[in-house]
């Protein structure tokens, strides 16, 4: 492997706590309990970053990405403190994106205002549904009447805000999302979020399995918000992504398109290429733990370099979902592999009517997207 030019670098830092863990969160998140203390976690943030700066010398930070957990549990003066270590001691694209992402019920308009005062320039908030009843199914902490508030609050303060909700919820109907939609699509954000609710390992829901939408329920659904969203000009861009022209989130662009990216705090995962390497790092996962291990300089629990053999999974598994697809050139720019080594997967592919490669992109068909995974797995 030989790259010429390194792939775009994004910071991303997660703050791992929450008022109290949702019943269907498999996110490295903690309950906050009073013996956490923000200002010391936030100083060990500043020190797993400084242990880096070798590393990303150099190199400019497109964006920056504060995610959980809920961040907005954390005062805007802390995440201030980041920002601002960022500016000061590593290179920053002028106009860098930087998101926050936000919970009803643990924040309000003189929060909101703080954050916008030290640099967030984008909020993402985690709405779900503005349904009462699901909302208490799925332990969320807040009500609707919060929700529409905190919408209401960050549209007056922010220019970009993303609006998360889920759909299939238990015993949720095709009415209450047409509803959903409804009630968010009157505040016009600029980015959707829409994920359907999966049941994963290490959650409540795991243990105990909720009565879901039947399949055919969920695919009616997910065509509902698809119409709903082209209605109110919103473009699907991403396989639960929908944006405004020109609001794509240029942070999770960064990974769709096989970018790095720098990851510090709990858990928090990272990609760094150098022009001989892709290497994978994951930080320890235990608060308690990564704080103790940045204290002595050791704040990555594994890392690995990624074989030239994985290389086009792990690239198709990110640009495959994007709907635009990406250049084929792109493949060889991250990569540093020719894109012949997977053309006969490429046609096979395109003769099954699941991917497009023509006029010089790659991307999946429609049908392709329904069946993402048969499609990854042509690379392994």
């Amino acid at each position: 492997m030989s790259l010429s030019h390194l792939p775009p670098l994004s910071l991303y830092v997660h703050i791992p706590w929450c008022v109290k863990k949702c019943l269907y969160c498999d996110f490295n998140s903690h309950p906050l309990r009073s013996d956490v203390s923000p200002k010391d976690y936030t100083n060990t943030l500043i020190r797993d970053l400084e242990q880096h700066l070798g590393q990303i010398k150099d190199r400019e930070i497109q964006t920056i990405f504060f995610g959980g957990g809920t961040p907005s549990v954390f005062e805007p003066d802390l995440i201030g403190t980041v920002i601002d270590y960022v500016k000061e001691n590593c290179l920053i694209r002028t106009d860098a994106e930087i998101t926050l992402e936000a919970n009803p019920g643990v924040s309000d308009r003189i929060k909101f205002e703080g954050y916008r005062r030290v640099g967030v320039n984008r909020l993402s908030i985690g709405v779900q549904t503005t349904n009462d009843q699901l909302l208490k199914k799925l332990g969320r902490v807040h009500a609707s009447a919060e929700a529409i508030e905190t919408i209401s609050d960050a549209k007056s303060i922010f220019e970009n805000i993303n609006i998360d909700l889920m759909f299939a919820l238990p015993e949720q109907g095709l009415g209450e999302l047409k509803t959903d939609l409804s009630r968010v699509l009157e505040f016009a954000p600029e980015h959707l979020s829409i994920y359907q609710l999966t049941i994963e390992p290490n959650t409540w829901f795991f243990r105990y399995p909720p009565k879901l939408p039947d399949d055919d329920l969920a695919s009616e659904m997910q065509f509902e918000i698809e119409s709903v969203a082209h209605e109110h000009g919103y473009k699907q861009y991403e396989v639960s992504a929908f944006a405004k022209p020109g609001r794509q989130c240029s942070h999770n662009m960064n990974y769709w398109e096989f970018g790095d990216y720098l990851g510090v705090g709990a858990g928090a995962h990272s990609k760094i290429t150098t022009s001989k390497s892709v290497t994978r790092l994951v930080k320890h996962k235990q608060p308690k733990r990564y704080m103790e291990a940045v204290a002595i300089g050791d704040s990555v629990s594994s890392d690995k370099i990624v074989t030239s053999e994985s290389l086009p999974f792990e690239f198709f598994m990110n640009a495959l979902r994007l709907n635009d697809g990406v250049p084929r050139s792109l493949f060889e720019k991250r990569t540093a592999l020719p894109i012949d080594i997977v053309e006969a997967q490429l046609v096979a592919l395109e003769r099954r009517g699941l991917m497009n490669v023509s006029e010089g992109f790659i991307r999946t068909t429609p049908l392709g997207m329904r069946f993402l995974n048969e499609v990854l797995q042509e690379f392994l």
